[in-house]
């Protein structure tokens, strides 16, 4: 595994469901998860059960390994799961696109809690493509008073989405166009055979440099799996993007959120979180000047964000 964190002094890569490795600072377990459809989810627990609990949802094209400089600095306040959402890491990849539809993923994080946090509520934390597919669950009635607060980065509503962007089409055009150069890779990601194979390309070190002159930060973690993850991620737009901005729903959360803005960031315009409040009846904004992976480049920064957020809105 590859990461900012030395391994050695921190834990060991296990394969053993429900094995617990310790190490100086943080110990982990892992599992694999089945999903209502039969895929197979990698997952981890960190840190002491007894803590609150958090949830942290890995974006594109990333695995789980992508919050371990979070969990760092996360770990002695919260106990933690993560896992490869599927067709990244470790896990499954489906063979159909619709097996990546915004609904089975919410229905992932639902099998992943219900296996490691048995009638317990949970804070949830989210990135990139990690935060689209929370907002699924998010704005579902039956996690209502179980998702106990949201912290997004990243990573909008869909159908919060849609209706932003129609209303700027209307009424502010240049914000409008502006958003719709950011999402070029969007319509780049619907081409059958090109896409895929682009990111067969892809080296560790190769993508290691572009997240370095992104994020004008060198030395951070790689990813040793970012061929495959990036290859088979692709199913997540494919499957849901023209089927929500085409007939967007409306979609309200059922828990305290808080949008982290990365102000600089090359994917996702700023402006896309004005929607959110319209949406979300307790509502927070904090700014971050970082780019699009501040989880890498700022892990103490955001570290601290979803950290104050989360215990603000705990059980008492």
């Amino acid at each position: 595994m590859e990461s900012g964190i030395d391994p050695n002094a921190l834990y060991n890569e296990i394969t053993a469901n429900g094995k617990t490795i310790k190490g100086d600072s943080m110990q982990v377990q892992t599992y694999w998860i089945s999903t209502q459809d039969k895929q197979k989810l990698y997952a981890k627990t960190w840190g002491n059960a007894e803590n609150p609990a958090l949830v942290l949802v890995h974006g594109y094209p990333d695995n789980q390994e992508v919050w371990e400089p979070i969990i760092e600095q996360l770990i002695s306040k919260f106990y933690i799961i993560t896992y490869d959402v599927r067709g990244a890491g470790q896990s499954s990849v489906p063979k159909r696109i619709r097996d990546y539809a915004l609904a089975r993923l919410s229905l992932d994080l639902e099998c992943v809690v219900n296996e490691l946090l048995p009638n317990r509520n949970f804070h949830l934390a989210a990135h990139d493509w990690g935060s689209i597919q929370s907002w699924e669950s998010v704005t579902e009635p039956k996690f209502k008073n179980r998702i106990l607060s949201y912290t997004t980065m990243s990573g909008p509503c869909l159908d919060h989405a849609a209706f932003w962007m129609r209303e700027q089409f209307q009424h502010e055009k240049p914000k409008f166009f502006k958003q719709l150069l950011k999402s070029w890779y969007i319509v780049a990601f619907q081409l059958p055979f090109l896409a895929p194979t682009v990111w067969h390309f892809f080296s560790p070190q190769r993508w290691g440099a572009i997240l370095t002159q992104l994020e004008k930060k060198k030395g951070l973690p790689l990813n040793q799996n970012i061929a495959k993850d990036g290859e088979h991620g692709i199913g997540l737009y494919r499957a849901n993007f023209l089927p929500r901005l085409t007939r967007p729903r409306e979609r309200y959360a059922v828990c305290p959120v808080q949008a982290v803005v990365l102000l600089r960031d090359k994917f996702v315009s700023p402006e896309l979180i004005d929607e959110v409040p319209k949406w979300a009846t307790d509502f927070e904004r904090v700014e971050v000047d970082a780019n699009h992976w501040a989880v890498l480049s700022q892990p103490q920064d955001i570290a601290q964000y979803i950290q104050t957020f989360a215990l603000k809105n705990s059980e008492s």
